[in-house]
């Protein structure tokens, strides 16, 4: 069992139990670490205590992210969403493959793909010569080049590492280097690439409503179609569908698994966090 997957089975039984308030000894046997280890474990994972991670999981935390980004959201429509923050600082942009190249199961295209390690646990990437066209977490890694070869049916899969896997590795791990820019190239209808740009909108740290992603692609009325296109994102964390949540404040299913979204919602409104705080610290001085 990987950290990952143990601080997964905390996180779920944190989730599932918290009304009950769980023992710290308690949510350490889930992790089958003992309770000091897994304190110390926790906190080089996420940067804070599980007690303060699970606070950002909170109907509460959501709720107010979500009323405090409203009017952002609002604003940001009218202007096409220029001011929401770029679009991953500017480190992803998206290209839209041509009909051509996936109409026949992509049987003018080699596809590299390799498999590396991220807090969230094992991925997938799989990339052509002009970018990264899929990211998946994946417990099973024949299952998932299974799933690349369903998609591709006709391309040539090269198990080789792409300098592109690389930077993702890097992104990851918050080591990318000024010069670094992801590129992806994906297959999707005019909508689902619409949404999938919306998607990288959404600063680190923020949330939105499926009907606020909905109006962002300038359709407010096609809720349900921009779940949909949300769940059939190809590239997790990169396209950071997991920013996306009910309007209730519920956090919703994910592609990868309802617990692996509500560990990357916490890590990331953890980093956010300490990022703010620590320029705080630095305006003060």
């Amino acid at each position: 069992m990987t950290d990952y997957q143990r601080i997964a089975a905390a996180l779920a039984h944190l989730r599932a139990n918290f009304q009950a308030q769980p023992s710290l000894e308690e949510v350490a046997e889930r992790a089958h670490w003992s309770p000091f280890h897994f304190q110390r474990k926790f906190q080089e994972w996420a940067g804070v205590s599980p007690k303060k991670f699970l606070q950002y999981l909170s109907l509460d935390h959501a709720k107010h992210m979500l009323r405090e980004q409203a009017s952002v959201a609002e604003a940001a429509h009218e202007t096409g969403l220029s001011s929401t923050g770029r679009l991953h600082d500017l480190f992803v942009t998206l290209e839209a493959m041509t009909p051509g190249e996936y109409r026949h199961g992509g049987a003018a295209l080699v596809i590299q793909y390799s498999f590396g390690e991220c807090p969230f646990g094992t991925y997938l990437v799989a990339s052509t010569p002009k970018g990264i066209c899929k990211l998946a977490f994946t417990d099973d890694a024949p299952a998932a080049v299974a799933e690349l070869r369903q998609e591709w049916p006709n391309a040539v899969l090269a198990a080789t590492t792409a300098d592109s896997h690389a930077t993702v590795a890097r992104f990851f791990t918050r080591a990318f280097q000024p010069a670094d820019r992801l590129h992806l190239h994906l297959k999707g209808t005019p909508f689902q690439l619409k949404i999938w740009e919306s998607l990288l909108r959404i600063p680190e740290g923020e949330l939105r409503t499926y009907s606020q992603l909905a109006a962002a692609a300038e359709n407010g009325a096609a809720v349900r179609a921009a779940g949909t296109a949300i769940g059939a994102n190809p590239v997790g964390y990169l396209i950071p569908c997991h920013r996306v949540i009910r309007g209730t404040g519920e956090m919703g299913q994910y592609r990868w698994g309802a617990d692996r979204k509500a560990a990357l919602v916490g890590w990331e409104a953890a980093h956010t966090s300490a990022k703010t705080a620590a320029s705080l610290v630095t305006a003060a001085a």
